[in-house]
């Protein structure tokens, strides 16, 4: 047992839901479940993928929100960093001796600005992506004060219609600005395509991302045109990554939710027409959920309902099982059609969750199993670190 992180009087049922040296069948549900075999096989994995190609893996902790899950991956070859989504996220990282973030956001609040000098004054090579000329200035002033340097990327919007500026003026301007400001570094561009991640058909990621990618050669143009070195391109997905790193554009890539693998991942096909799921990943991240009520004829109901997972992207599906099916849920129930009655009180049922990232985040550990053995605890560091 992990005594820095499980307290030797921590109670089981109270504080934690297992112990190390405990069978999954006697661990308390619900709660999440990582196959450590699966895990390690997805961060090999994707470290072996990446191999021919002249990128890194820079992966997102904001999918798991945990300091071991992050070491495991840093652990791997082809890695440099991690990326993270707020402020108070990425503090949780560099406090635990993780020294190269990427915030992969706009930090633009003047309490946060001071924070995210503080990340950088820990010697954390720290990153942060800019879109406006007022953010340049206050993120200069703050760095300045604190006598630190804050690295930027100037962000694209590549068809997510959020954040970021939509052409190569803008960006080469943006540049400009952040090479002539004090106590800034002008890293390079953030250009990650969100909305296509999820998009079920190869054929029409590929298409998106030729765009994407055509967009970043413009600005890479401009900016060689204004005298500017770009070292880095950053972005890509689970979804995507591969058109990324074989651009002969981009740096690094972004991927978080290939090492837990979540349903709505799984549905998305690669090049060969297979899912993800199926073919290029493993599911590692489930819920355990327990059946406490089978009182209604066909159906039964388990104890995983909304408090424990988030459904934006569909509800879960119960891994390894054909015959029974997760079809609706309320706060703290899930309601499993089984018209023949399979189920029983107390059975167990693991349940791949429809969306990880916020899944993950309504949880303080991970209990982390081998071979139906619990063989440590992670907690959820970041969890509810959302400013």
């Amino acid at each position: 047992m992990t005594v820095n992180k499980i307290q030797t009087d921590s109670e089981l049922g109270f504080d934690v839901p297992a112990l190390p040296g405990m069978a999954v069948s006697d661990i308390q549900t619900p709660c999440l479940i990582i196959d450590m075999d699966s895990f390690d096989n997805n961060l090999r994995r994707m470290a072996e993928v990446i191999t021919p190609y002249n990128v890194s893996l820079r992966p997102h902790a904001k999918m798991h929100k945990s300091i071991d899950v992050a070491r495991q991956q840093l652990a791997q070859c082809n890695t440099t960093g991690i990326c993270c989504q707020k402020v108070s996220e990425a503090e949780v990282f560099a406090r635990a001796g993780i020294r190269d973030i990427l915030i992969t956001n706009q930090v633009c609040d003047q309490v946060k600005i001071e924070r995210l000098a503080g990340i950088a004054a820990l010697g954390c090579r720290l990153s942060v992506c800019v879109d406006n000329e007022t953010n340049i200035d206050a993120l200069s002033a703050e760095a300045k004060k604190q006598n630190v340097h804050i690295n930027c990327l100037v962000e694209l919007d590549c068809g997510a219609g959020r954040c970021g500026v939509a052409d190569a003026e803008q960006a080469s301007e943006l540049a400009t600005s952040i090479k002539e400001a004090e106590h800034l570094i002008f890293d390079g561009l953030q250009a990650y395509h969100g909305s296509i991640q999820h998009e079920l058909d190869h054929d029409q990621r590929k298409t998106e991302l030729d765009a994407v990618i055509k967009k970043v050669k413009v600005c890479l143009d401009s900016l060689a045109a204004s005298g500017l070195n770009c070292p880095v391109v950053s972005g890509g997905g689970t979804g995507s990554f591969l058109f990324e790193a074989s651009s002969g554009v981009y740096t690094e890539v972004q991927c978080g939710s290939y090492a837990f693998m979540d349903a709505d991942y799984g549905r998305v096909h690669n090049r060969d027409g297979k899912r993800l799921d199926r073919a290029d990943w493993k599911n590692a991240l489930f819920i355990l959920t327990s059946i406490m009520s089978t009182a209604k004829d066909g159906q039964a109901i388990c104890d995983a309902g909304l408090k424990v997972q988030s459904v934006d992207s569909g509800l879960p599906v119960i891994f390894g099982r054909d015959d029974i099916t997760y079809v609706s849920c309320s706060d703290e129930h899930g309601v499993i059609e089984d018209k023949q009655n399979q189920l029983k009180i107390n059975d167990k049922l693991y349940l791949v969750p429809g969306h990880c990232d916020p899944t993950c985040n309504l949880h303080d550990w991970y209990v982390c199993v081998r071979d139906d053995v619990v063989v440590d605890l992670w907690p959820v560091s970041a969890r509810g670190k959302a400013w």
